[in-house]
Parts: structure tokens; C-alpha cells; sequence
């Protein structure tokens, strides 16, 4: 596989052809934020904080770093005035719907962003898709999805399926920048098969039988 020569932040990085911009960056110590990307996911491009600025032939535009293959000669800016407002406008955007989530309270003292700028529509969900996206090509069992569309769209799982395999895997749930795919599965688990965790419970507990003769027994006997 070819390797290319290109810039990032004014150091010289040579990386595989087919690599992306956001491999590079990580590949050469360089830190780009992103709550979308996952290395054993497929590239996404779904939350955009990733962008940064790019120049090539003479021509410079904006891209999502982790959507974008490396070029011979490509010279990219993860750090200037206009690639700071733009991650600063989304993460003000994301925190109207997650403002407690930890890495966007982070995000935003690093940028200073206003988590107060845009009107809460407190979904806590950010579409991020980590969860999607993992259980479809990682542990291939598609339990969860995407419904609706737009300003509507948000996360599901699919209750006949949840049921038989989220209740031993739960792996998306650290997955998740708002632990937003954890409150979505335990509400499905309420609606859909509220008796099993009151039976998961029961089987890890003494039967009264049991404890009662442990009771006795306990007790001293008698001269």
C-alpha cells in the first residue's frame, strides 16, 4: 500500500493511501474531537465535530476529518479561528439536547461554548448512532435502530429482540456520550418484559426454605 506525505498542524505525517484524515491526526498524536467515531465501527460523519480544514491544489475547504481520505501534499488545520467556531455552534447545538453529558460539558470548556444558546429539547439523545451502528456490525443482532425522521428521529429498541439479546450484552451502553441507549432500553425492558428482572432477581436469591434452615441451624443447640 502506498504511503503518503502530508501535513497536519504543521508536522509532517505519512500515512497509507485510504487512510482518513482523522486516522492521521490520531495516528501522529494530533487530537481531533469527534462522539461519533468508533475504530471498530464503519466511518460515519454524523456528528460533525470532527471538521477541520483542509487545503489542497491551491483550494481551501472544510471536511469531516474522519469521512476524509489523506492526499499527497494535503495540508490540514485542526486548530484555527473558523474550525473552533464551527465545533463551538455544534457543541452549543448538541448540549440543547444533552446538557449534563460529560464529554459535551468537557467539549464546552475547552471551546467555549454556551450550553444556554439554543432552546433545550432535552432528547438527551445526540444521534451519535454508536449504539446503532455497533450492534449491527459488531454483534450483528440489530436491536436497536433508528425511527422517524428529522427533528423526530431518535433511537428504539426493538422489544422481540431486546429481549432475547440485550439482557446479557448491554456492550452499547458504554458506548453512549449521554447514557441515553441505557434509559431508552430500560424503558423498552418496562414496557415490553417488565417480569424479567424480578425474576432475574428471585434466582439469585435464597430460597425462605433455605434461609430458614440456615436460621436454625445457626442457633445453638440445647444441653
Amino acid at each position: 500500500m502506498t504511503d503518503l506525505v502530508l501535513q497536519i498542524d504543521g508536522k509532517e505525517v505519512t500515512a497509507p493511501a485510504g487512510t482518513t484524515v482523522l486516522q492521521a491526526a490520531r495516528q501522529a498524536g494530533i487530537s481531533i474531537p469527534t462522539l461519533c467515531h468508533h475504530e471498530q465501527l464503519e466511518d460515519y460523519g454524523g456528528c460533525r465535530l470532527c471538521m477541520v480544514e483542509v487545503e489542497s491544489r491551491g483550494k481551501t475547504n472544510y471536511v469531516v476529518s474522519c469521512l476524509y481520505p489523506v492526499e499527497k501534499g494535503l495540508v490540514v488545520r485542526t486548530r484555527t479561528e473558523k474550525v473552533d467556531k464551527i465545533r463551538r455552534v455544534i457543541i452549543e447545538e448538541l448540549m440543547a439536547h444533552a446538557p449534563d453529558s460529560p464529554e459535551l460539558v468537557r467539549l464546552a470548556q475547552e471551546y467555549g461554548a454556551d450550553r444556554n444558546r439554543f432552546e433545550k429539547e432535552a432528547s438527551f439523545c445526540v444521534l451519535c448512532g454508536l449504539c446503532v451502528r455497533y450492534c449491527a456490525e459488531v454483534k450483528q443482532k440489530h436491536a436497536v435502530g433508528f425511527i422517524e425522521n428529522g427533528p423526530l428521529r431518535e433511537i428504539s429498541f426493538i422489544p422481540e429482540i431486546a429481549a432475547k439479546e440485550c439482557w446479557d450484552c448491554q456492550e452499547c451502553f458504554a458506548l453512549c456520550p449521554t447514557s441515553y441507549a441505557q434509559a431508552a432500553y430500560l424503558l423498552t425492558e418496562a414496557l415490553a418484559f417488565p417480569g424479567k428482572r424480578a425474576a432475574s432477581s428471585s434466582k439469585h436469591e435464597p430460597s425462605l426454605g433455605k434461609r430458614e434452615a440456615h436460621s436454625h441451624s445457626a442457633e445453638p443447640v440445647a444441653p
